[in-house]
C-alpha cells in the first residue's frame, strides 16, 4: 500500500470528521422529556428543547491499557519478518460537542517489537540488523463520531459505535540487536545520550462503548497508527516506506460534572423528538394554538361579512340595507350628491360641480373629494365622454396661468382614472385665465376662477 496515499487519505478523513462535528454541534438539538404515559429514564433532568450543550454534562476522561503490532489491519509491508505482540496504555480528555461528536486529546505510551526470525535464509539477519525493541510516547488531538447505536428508539443509548481519527506528535527511541538473540542496544546521541525521534502520527481507529452507568462507560476499540518516517523499528529496510502500529485496548471513560445534569455522549435526539410528541405539556400548548387560529379565521371571516353587497363589510357599514346598486362611501352610506364648491357655471357646461383650487396649486383639496367621488360613478354608470377644462385667475403671467391650468385638469383627470373612469372617456385642455366667471379684480372672484369645470361630450 502506498503510504503516503494513505496518509493524505487519513488527513482528509479526520478534516472530514472535523467539519461534520462541528457542524452537528451547531445544528443538533438534544433535549429529554416526561411523559405520565410512558416508561421513562428514572434519572431526572431538566433538560430543554433549543437548551444548548450547557445543560448536559460534557467533559470526561478515560484511561485505558491494551495490546501493540508493529502491523495494522490494512496490511502493508513490514521491515521484520516476525513481528511480535506488546503492550500499550493511554490517557484521554474529551469534551462532547454534540451528541454526535467530540473532540479527545490522547497520550499514548506503547512498546514494540519485531525480528528476523522467520527468515532463515539470511540467518535471522538482514542488513545487520537482528531484532528491534522501540518505547514510544505519543499525543494526539482527534474527532469522536458517534456513527450508531443499537436501538434508535431507546429513551437513551446504552451502545454507541464510534470512529476516530486526529493528528499529533509521536517521540520513541529504538533499539536493536545485531545478532539473533543478541543485546538490544538504542540510538544514542554524539554526547551518549539516548537518540529521541520526532514524527508526525495520524491515528485512525473505531471502537465501540458500553454504558455502564450515566457516568462510567466501557470502551473498545482498535487504532491504526501511521508514523512519518522509517525509523520506527530503528531501521530503513524497504525506504521510501513508511511504519506504522495498531494499538488494540479497552478502557474506563468518566463523565464529569452536576449529577442534575444528563451525559450528552449518552443523548438520543432520535428517540427524544418521538418523546415530544407525547408530552403533555406540548400537546395542551398546541391545541390552545388551535384554538386561538381558530378564533382568529373567525374574525378574519366576520371581517369579509357584507350582508347588503355594498362593497363595505359589516364590522364598518354605519348604514346597513343600503339599496342594491347604490353608490356609497367607505362608511357604506349613499354618496349624496353634494354642493358644489362654486355655484357659478360656464354657459352650456353640465351638471358636475366645479373643483376649485387654491392660488398657484394644482394639488387637489380633500374637499373636493366627494365631488370627484359623485362624477367617477356617474361617468362610470353613463359611460359618457367629457372634456375637463382647467383656468386660472388673471395673477402671473399668461404662460404660466395657461400652464398651470392644464396641471390642474390632469389632477382631476387621474384622480378619476385612478377610481375606474375610462382615460379615454376623459379630454384635458386648459384654458389659463381667460374665460373668467367672476370678476379678476376681487379676491372674492379669483377663487372662484381658479377652478376646473366639466364638459359633456
Amino acid at each position: 500500500m502506498n503510504y503516503s496515499t494513505l496518509k493524505k487519505s487519513a488527513a482528509l478523513s479526520f478534516a472530514s470528521l472535523m467539519v461534520a462535528g462541528m457542524v452537528s454541534a451547531q445544528t443538533t438539538t438534544t433535549t429529554t422529556t416526561t411523559d405520565t404515559t410512558m416508561k421513562m429514564s428514572s434519572e431526572a433532568t431538566t433538560a430543554k428543547v433549543f437548551g444548548g450543550r450547557g445543560q448536559y454534562k460534557t467533559f470526561s476522561i478515560g484511561i485505558n491499557g491494551g495490546v501493540t503490532s508493529p502491523v495494522v489491519a490494512l496490511g502493508g509491508s513490514n521491515d521484520f519478518t516476525n513481528y511480535k505482540v506488546s503492550y500499550g496504555y493511554g490517557v484521554s480528555l474529551r469534551s462532547q460537542l454534540a451528541h454526535s461528536f467530540g473532540l479527545q486529546l490522547d497520550v499514548r505510551g506503547a512498546n514494540l517489537k519485531g525480528d528476523m526470525s522467520k527468515a532463515p535464509a539470511v540467518g535471522g539477519v538482514r542488513g545487520g540488523v537482528a531484532a528491534y525493541e522501540t518505547n514510544l510516547w505519543q499525543a494526539t488531538l482527534g474527532g469522536v463520531v458517534n456513527v450508531a447505536t443499537i436501538d434508535f428508539l431507546r429513551r437513551e443509548n446504552s451502545v454507541n459505535f464510534f470512529l476516530t481519527a486526529g493528528a499529533g506528535l509521536a517521540v520513541y527511541n529504538p533499539s536493536i540487536a545485531t545478532t539473533p538473540g543478541g543485546t538490544l542496544n538504542k540510538f544514542k546521541n554524539a554526547d551518549g545520550s539516548n537518540h529521541y525521534i520526532k514524527e508526525l502520527v495520524i491515528p485512525v481507529g473505531a471502537g465501540v462503548k458500553f454504558k455502564l452507568s450515566d457516568v462510567t462507560a466501557l470502551n473498545l476499540g482498535y487504532t491504526m497508527n501511521f508514523i512519518d518516517g522509517d525509523n520506527l523499528d530503528g531501521f530503513n529496510f524497504q525506504y521510501p516506506t513508511k511504519d506504522k502500529y495498531s494499538y488494540g485496548y479497552a478502557g474506563l471513560e468518566f463523565t464529569l460534572g452536576s449529577k442534575s445534569k444528563p451525559n450528552l455522549d449518552w443523548v438520543n435526539p432520535v428517540a427524544m423528538m418521538y418523546d415530544e410528541l407525547y408530552d403533555a405539556a406540548l400537546r395542551q400548548e398546541v391545541e390552545a394554538l388551535k384554538g386561538r387560529v381558530t378564533n382568529v379565521e373567525n374574525a378574519v371571516t366576520d371581517l369579509k361579512k357584507d350582508s347588503d353587497g355594498d362593497g363595505v363589510s359589516d364590522q364598518f357599514d354605519k348604514c346597513p340595507n343600503t339599496p342594491a346598486g347604490s353608490v356609497v362611501d367607505g362608511s357604506g352610506c349613499v354618496i349624496v350628491f353634494p354642493k358644489a364648491d362654486s355655484t357659478v357655471t360656464m354657459a352650456g357646461a353640465a351638471a358636475y360641480s366645479n373643483i376649485q383650487f387654491e392660488f398657484d396649486s394644482s394639488v387637489l383639496r380633500t374637499s373636493s373629494y366627494p365631488v370627484l367621488d359623485a362624477t367617477s360613478a356617474d361617468l362610470r354608470s353613463s359611460g359618457s365622454t367629457v372634456e375637463i377644462d382647467g383656468y386660472a385667475s388673471s395673477e402671473g403671467t399668461a404662460a404660466h396661468n395657461m400652464s398651470l391650468s392644464r396641471d390642474r385638469a390632469n389632477s382631476v383627470k387621474t384622480y378619476l382614472v385612478n377610481s375606474g373612469v375610462a382615460a379615454s372617456k376623459l379630454k384635458v385642455k386648459g384654458y389659463g385665465e381667460t374665460n373668467p366667471i367672476a370678476d379678476n379684480s376681487t379676491e372674492e372672484g379669483r377663487v372662484l376662477n381658479r377652478r376646473v369645470s366639466f364638459k359633456k361630450k
